[in-house]
């Protein structure tokens, strides 16, 4: 008996843009919709549309935007009142 399985390495995971506003931008994780404010990520306020779009769920808590070159903990998103800005955008 044989059992098949995806190859080591392989992504499952599937993160979605959608939707980008003068607020901030929505994010589709699984079955999750989560608001990234630009109060609260000002790195992603002046970005272009399809650098935002390029976004990465390499892990269940991370995130990765390779042509930004930025990586956030799915937490962050989830309770950004618990992590201050380090940077300004």
């Amino acid at each position: 008996m044989s059992t098949a399985s995806a190859p080591l390495g392989t992504n499952t995971l599937e993160a979605e843009v959608t939707h980008i506003s003068k607020h901030g931008i929505w994010l589709l994780l699984g079955d999750r919709e989560l608001f990234m404010s630009f109060e609260h990520f000002p790195w992603f306020r002046r970005a272009a549309i399809g650098a935002i779009q390029d976004v990465q769920w390499p892990h269940p808590r991370h995130l990765y935007w390779p042509q930004l070159d930025i990586d956030l903990a799915v937490e962050s998103i989830e309770k950004p009142e618990q992590f201050p800005l380090v940077a300004n955008g």
